[in-house]
């Protein structure tokens, strides 16, 4: 699954949508790690929390990117079908957010691995299932 996503990246229906995907994803992992940064060590928030604080802004975030340049073609246009699939896509990512704090916390609790590192690893692990299920349903 991993090679055959990797392989897309570079060929194949998706390359386009999986490169702008990947590039908006990062943009996003790095205002999200900012924001985690900024909730954690500055206003002193459990990682957990704001974690979850950060997760939802970049939702948003990510929901207005995609929509103007990764699924251009298919990109939800009119009030009524923009606020659609913003919805859509908070549900989708809304079911990733589990599997990101899950492994967030795991690695650091149990791993004792830094909470910004952590946070990095999840976000790369809960991409390729955002992607899946954001092209299949909140712009297919």
């Amino acid at each position: 699954m991993i090679r055959s996503a990797l392989r897309n990246l570079v060929s194949g229906p998706f390359a386009v949508q999986m490169r702008r995907f990947v590039i908006v994803g990062a943009f996003t992992a790095g205002i999200q790690m900012s924001l985690l940064w900024l909730f954690v060590d500055m206003a002193g928030v459990n990682y957990l929390l704001g974690a979850t604080i950060a997760i939802e802004i970049t939702i948003v975030l990510s929901y207005v990117l995609n929509n103007a340049w990764t699924f251009q073609a298919s990109q939800n246009t009119g009030t009524t079908e923009y606020l659609r699939g913003l919805l859509k896509t908070n549900l989708v990512r809304g079911t990733a957010i589990p599997i990101q704090l899950g492994v967030l916390y795991a690695l650091v609790e149990w791993g004792e691995i830094m909470y910004l590192v952590a946070n990095a690893i999840a976000i790369f692990l809960s991409g390729l299932y955002r992607f899946v299920l954001d092209r299949q349903w909140t712009w297919g």
